[in-house]
């Protein structure tokens, strides 16, 4: 059947326990000198949970995850993988991972296929049982016709589909992907997410870094927001949304010069009112009600604008606006 690939899930814990978390991260820091990449962060991830880190370039994203796959020693704090002390079990642990980092690490010198079978034997799979595995990764990655061609040729979401399926070759416990579509097309980003559903469906624990808004809803059960270091939000994309912003943002473009002369109109027709350079962002549940409020006041924009609260008015209520280099 087109997709299918034979995935075996850990086994499940006592449920008569709280279950033992994958992942289990207490003050957990990474120093560069006198550079703290990391400051102190909490988090646990779940068995078959799709867990995500958002945040603006220089959040401490990648120096986490970093630290998650065993690359990268801890500088301070408690960090347990599998149950596994990354310090002393580092190799064990890495044994039970699956990578995906952000630029596409493939032997372009080999074919498609080969590129998992020896990645396989690197795990001391048998060539027999690397490439039967192979076979089934190509399918699920949708490549099975393209087994035989060299890896240059291939698009950029070729390309990441199969870094996905190579990362699977070891049946990992978890896998971790560091911003796995940037860079694609509005095509292939959909259908890699569509590829990662179907593993989250099969019981595979995801973690990933983005900074995607649509992605960390689309696949992330759960994330944490990080911004200068620190987690400085967590919870489903839905409480995030409840939490941090309100059920509809309506957004006001008026002529040029006629913004700077508000001076307060605006006051009172919703919970929170941002001005941007190009626009003004009223925070309310009724986006219709404060768009007319607005027009009752004599207001005349050039376009009105009524949506749904988004993850992204959230990042940016919690991160800023400022670009960060």
């Amino acid at each position: 059947m087109a997709g299918a690939v034979r995935y075996h899930a850990p086994p499940m814990s006592d449920t008569s326990a709280a279950p033992t978390p994958l992942i289990h991260a207490r003050g957990l820091t990474k120093r560069f000198g006198e550079f703290t990449a990391v400051d102190g962060i909490d988090f646990d991830v779940a068995t078959g949970e799709s867990f995500g880190f958002l945040g603006p370039n220089g959040a401490g994203k990648t120096s986490t995850m970093r630290m998650v796959a065993c690359v990268s020693p801890v500088t301070a704090g408690t960090l347990r993988i599998l149950d596994l002390d990354p310090n002393l079990d580092g190799p064990r642990i890495r044994g039970r991972l699956g990578v995906v980092p952000q630029q596409d690490t493939l032997d372009t010198e080999l074919s498609v296929k080969d590129n998992l079978v020896i990645y396989g034997r690197y795990f001391g799979l048998s060539r027999k049982e690397a490439g039967r595995r192979g076979d089934e990764l190509l399918e699920f990655a949708q490549l099975t016709e393209r087994a035989n061609d060299k890896v240059e040729p291939l698009s950029g979401g070729m390309k990441r589909r199969l870094t996905i399926a190579r990362a699977l070759i070891n049946e990992p416990s978890i896998l971790l992907l560091d911003e796995p579509t940037t860079g694609l097309d509005p095509q292939a980003r959909h259908l890699l997410w569509e590829r990662l559903y179907r593993l989250k469906q099969r019981g595979v624990t995801l973690v990933l870094t983005t900074h995607y808004m649509d992605e960390a809803e689309q696949l992330c059960d759960r994330l944490v927001v990080m911004d200068k270091a620190r987690i400085v939000a967590e919870g489903s994309p839905r409480q995030l949304i409840e939490a941090y912003s309100t059920r509809e943002v309506t957004e006001l473009r008026f002529p040029v010069g006629v913004q700077e002369t508000l001076d307060g109109q605006l006051d009172g027709i919703g919970e929170r009112i941002e001005l941007l350079p190009d626009r003004v962002l009223v925070y309310s549940d009724d986006g219709e009600a404060a768009a007319a409020a607005a027009h009752q006041r004599g207001l005349q924009p050039e376009t009105v604008l009524v949506r749904r609260s988004s993850l992204e008015d959230v990042f940016l209520r919690l991160t800023g606006r400022s670009l960060v280099e």
